[in-house]
């Protein structure tokens, strides 16, 4: 069976300047052929299409109602660049293999995505295209920065003013580059106005900035557990590869450890300024001037370069997606995965990087609980939260995974004989457990050793048990302890399948472990890592504890094994004009009820999907462990 994929696309003039505009479906019975015609009214349509086998596409085509309005369209045809089938494609083929149910809301969804990844392959090239561009305007620019610099300091040079200063403090340049010290020549506001003059002369002389081309409107997916949003988001993120030059697929916990991250390297960079000087003094060094002119230049510079890393967030959000492997520029997109606004920390450092990235063309495609306006109901730092809301409107559409039924329930039902989740603590249920860990060693060479891996800020976790990619821990070592979600995602990397032994059934007695749990199950699913569990009870009654009130505060336990968080935070916060305290009840109030009810049900859900086929199929193909390209987080379940 072949099916016909065409594209509306809407010609602005010549032909390389065709736009695509939309996709949309209709029945594989469709009678289209190479060079049909559309006829509307008095107007005539021509579209030619392309047929290709079923099962790498789906039956595209345009109503001809759409051009009433417009008889400028026209429709063609674009190959995607995508090295693997569309989201919808992806969809369609789990549907008709009997893994996926078939959900209206999921398949709207699915083909929202292909469309989107439709509409990258052009942004791609435009992008390419603004880049080139804008490198020669960045070159262009240094050079008269430079010279405009030169002129301005041989006019200093001759000045009296300036020889009146060289004959009283003629003094041999010394080390005055290296000591880390601006030299205020022209202190506070009249540096400022300087620099404001400078700038406004050069745009003069070499133009304005080149204007970036319009980026797709990404998409903000919601709805409930289990309704297939990080599914399908992931269906897009694998369609991407080839298609664009920078990617990322991050999880709320793994981006705010790299905002962390990012921005230790940043003030450590702006604390040495060793990059800065070096930079100075490769050009200032050996110019025909005296020491007081150098000096001058060389503060000039400096002041430059303060005022543009003066926000750190923007600073970071240029970090997250560069590939340090590739010099190529392009288009660029972000998958973010369950965006909350757990705490103020978390608006601010959201609201400037996702600002940023917005801002400068990346697309977003985004999960979460909540639309985007529900997000912050206790009213945290509310100015800075609706200007997070509104860019994200403005860049997103915003799309509800309508589905009331959790999918990974449904699919556990089918597959009752594939269990990994060994309940309850009894000395049958414990010998099975104990044997199943030496069947999988076995097949992994059966040497059990310990061992130590690398955590992020330079710790590192000791792992008392592990095997070629397989590790043990008991409950009480992985969340009885002082640990966190950076130590979660160190061992979800490095250990394709992990055990842990012991679980209990949580309780507000045990509630900095129920949320230290939830946390880990998070970032094991996140990294589709295989998971074997011995539990005091069922999956579904683990939490039955929370009726005795609030479980955990995100607060206290996003950062508390991060040894630089608590200075990290505080500065950041300064920045967005914001207090780093707060009141931890308000805290606790925003995690109880829904939000808490919400973390619940996802661990839960996540849990049983964990035990399926369809998951544990694509454990060996996902996890990173078995990639040399880091393709992490790529499930194929029903979120």
């Amino acid at each position: 069976m072949e099916a016909v994929a065409v594209v509306v696309m809407e010609e602005e003039g010549e032909a390389e300047e065709v736009k695509p505009v939309l996709l949309l479906p209709v029945s594989s019975s469709s009678s289209i052929t190479k060079s049909s015609s559309y006829d509307h009214h008095d107007d005539s349509y021509t579209c030619s299409v392309w047929k290709r086998p079923r099962h790498h596409g789906c039956t595209f085509v345009f109503p001809p109602e759409i051009f009433h309005q417009n008889p400028n369209f026209r429709i063609n045809v674009i190959r995607s660049c995508s090295k693997r089938p569309g989201p919808l494609v992806q969809y369609e083929n789990l549907v008709e293999k009997g893994k996926l149910r078939h959900d209206p809301h999921q398949e709207k969804v699915a083909l929202e995505l292909e469309n989107l990844l439709g509409s990258l392959v052009q942004y791609e090239k435009d992008m390419e295209e603004y880049h080139v561009k804008l490198d020669k305007w960045k070159k262009a620019k240094e050079q008269e920065h430079r010279r405009l610099l030169m002129k301005e300091a041989e006019q200093k040079q001759h000045s009296d003013l300036w020889e009146a200063v060289k004959k009283k403090r003629n003094r041999f340049v010394g080390n005055w580059m290296f000591r880390g010290k601006s030299v205020d020549v022209e202190p506070g506001v009249g540096k400022w106005v300087s620099y404001l003059n400078r700038e406004r002369k050069l745009n003069s002389l070499v133009g304005q900035r080149p204007v970036a081309p319009a980026a797709p409107k990404g998409l903000y997916l919601y709805g409930n557990v289990g309704s297939g949003k990080t599914m399908l988001m992931d269906m897009f993120y694998n369609a991407t590869e080839g298609v664009v030059s920078h990617r990322r697929r991050f999880h709320f916990h793994e981006a705010m450890l790299e905002i962390h991250a990012h921005m230790h390297m940043i003030w450590k960079k702006q604390v040495e300024q060793k990059s800065l000087q070096s930079s100075i003094s490769s050009w200032i060094m050996n110019l025909p001037f005296d020491t007081k002119v150098k000096e001058w230049l060389a503060s000039e510079e400096r002041y430059k370069e303060e005022v543009q890393m003066k926000s750190i967030l923007p600073s970071v959000a240029d970090m997250f997606l560069v590939d340090q492997q590739t010099d190529k520029r392009g288009a660029s997109i972000l998958c973010f995965d369950e965006i909350q606004t757990v705490d103020v920390f978390a608006i601010v450092a959201l609201s400037g990087i996702v600002s940023r990235m917005l801002s400068t063309g990346t697309v977003l495609v985004a999960t979460s609980n909540r639309a985007p306006r529900d997000l912050n109901q206790d009213g945290m730092q509310r100015e800075i939260f609706l200007k997070l809301v509104d860019k994200l409107e403005e860049n997103c559409q915003n799309v509800v995974v309508g589905s009331e039924v959790d999918y990974r329930r449904l699919i556990a039902q089918r597959s009752i004989n594939q269990v990994h989740y060994f309940w309850p603590l009894e000395g049958s249920t414990i010998m099975e457990f104990d044997k199943m860990w030496r069947e999988v060693i076995n097949e992994c060479g059966g040497r059990v050793t310990s061992k130590t891996i690398p955590v992020m800020f330079g710790r590192t976790l000791n792992v008392p048990e592990s095997c070629d990619g397989v590790a043990w821990f008991s409950f009480e070592y992985l969340c009885g302890r002082p640990v966190g979600s950076a130590d979660y995602i160190a061992i979800a990397k490095n250990y394709h399948t992990v055990f842990i032994s012991g679980i209990p059934m949580m309780s507000m007695r045990i509630r900095d472990k129920a949320r230290r749990f939830i946390t880990l199950i998070d970032e094991l699913y996140n990294h589709h890592c295989r998971l074997f569990c011995s539990a005091a009870c069922s999956i579904d009654d683990l939490f039955q504890g929370t009726e005795e009130g609030t479980l955990f505060d995100m607060e206290s336990f996003q950062f508390e094994t991060e040894t630089e968080g608590g200075k990290l935070r505080r500065d950041v916060l300064s920045e967005g004009s914001v207090g780093s305290g707060g009141s931890p009840a308000g805290i606790i109030s925003l995690l109880s009820g829904q939000e808490e009810m919400f973390a619940f049900r996802r661990a839960v859900s996540r849990l049983i999907e964990m035990q399926t086929p369809l998951y544990l199929e694509g454990f060996r193909h996902l996890h990173p462990y078995f990639q040399k390209v880091d393709t992490s987080n790529t499930s194929m379940i029903q979120e």
